[in-house]
């Protein structure tokens, strides 16, 4: 034993293992104190939202203090750690270069803020609720795709940071968290149309009643720090003609994460309401035939 000590004297006096050692040293001493911190948040903070940005924010904290650490043990000789970063950087600039965009693309997101965690967004073809952010990518629950009216997939999509850069990126929740949606209702050319639109009209204005007053207040806000501007905040149908009949299109506002629940309620109204009219009817594509005997004589 005594001889194996003095075999590995010469190499633990190396100021390279010695270097090492201290940065294994440093990292263990970090990674602990990461878990310990995660441990006393988990236990002492309750809200879900809050305890994620708290422990984020520890852990990042707590690598960017590791990475001065180290850096400054592996910097000796060196006269400042921007030039050893400088140095470091200009070497793997090309190779990592997705992987530093990643990164820049972080720190626009937490500088920036285009979104947050728990916001609804879409990017590139790729929608759904941020779930989490980190240095290098992002997650989100996947909605719609095969799904249907902005409902989640169970799927968690990563994207990179730096697609931030690259692609158009929607925001459904920041600044004005309403969205406009239409239902699109078609009746038969023999139906009572005018009736059928003031029906609409009512079912509209009775679902968007509490919601005008919120988008107002809402508009008010976002308006110091974007261009939004409406003018008309209350539902209204809109009259056109189709092949198969005339169709009437409800146009409202609404949460973002409610297109459904409401799309649901209001068709619900308009079948109740509409089976009450005798003379209003539900359109479809259909054919007709004329007997040239009787009907189509001049045919």
């Amino acid at each position: 034993m005594e001889e194996i000590f003095v075999k590995l004297l010469p190499f633990l006096r190396s100021q390279i293992t010695q270097k090492v050692i201290l940065s294994m040293i440093i990292g263990l001493i970090i990674w602990l104190t990461d878990k310990i911190i995660n441990k006393i948040i988990t236990n002492k903070v309750s809200d879900v939202k809050s305890r994620y940005q708290w422990k984020k924010s520890t852990s990042y904290i707590l690598v960017i203090v590791g990475i001065l650490l180290i850096g400054r043990i592996w910097t000796d000789g060196i006269q400042s750690i921007a030039t050893f970063f400088g140095l470091l950087s200009a070497g793997i600039a090309i190779a990592l270069k997705d992987i530093i965009a990643s990164l820049a693309g972080w720190i626009f997101i937490i500088s920036k803020r285009p979104f947050d965690v728990g916001h609804r967004i879409e990017i590139g073809e790729v929608k759904g609720d941020v779930i989490d952010l980190s240095i290098f990518q992002f997650s989100i629950l996947e909605i719609g795709n095969w799904v249907s009216s902005d409902q989640s997939t169970g799927r968690i999509i990563h994207i990179p940071n730096n697609k931030i850069f690259i692609q158009e990126l929607v925001n459904y929740d920041k600044g004005f968290s309403y969205i406009w949606n239409e239902i699109h209702v078609l009746i038969t050319f023999e139906s009572n149309w005018q009736k059928a639109k003031k029906i609409l009209s009512k079912i509209a204005e009775q679902e968007s009643l509490d919601v005008t007053k919120n988008v107002e207040k809402e508009i008010a806000q976002a308006a110091k720090k974007f261009m939004i501007y409406y003018r008309n905040l209350t539902p209204i149908v809109y009259t056109d003609v189709k092949e198969s009949g005339v169709q009437l299109s409800i146009r409202y506002l609404c949460p973002a994460r409610k297109r459904r629940g409401t799309t649901q309620k209001i068709w619900e109204n308009i079948l109740i309401e509409f089976s009450k009219h005798k003379d209003i009817d539900l359109a479809y594509p259909t054919q007709r035939f004329f007997n040239n005997m009787t009907e189509g004589k001049s045919f």
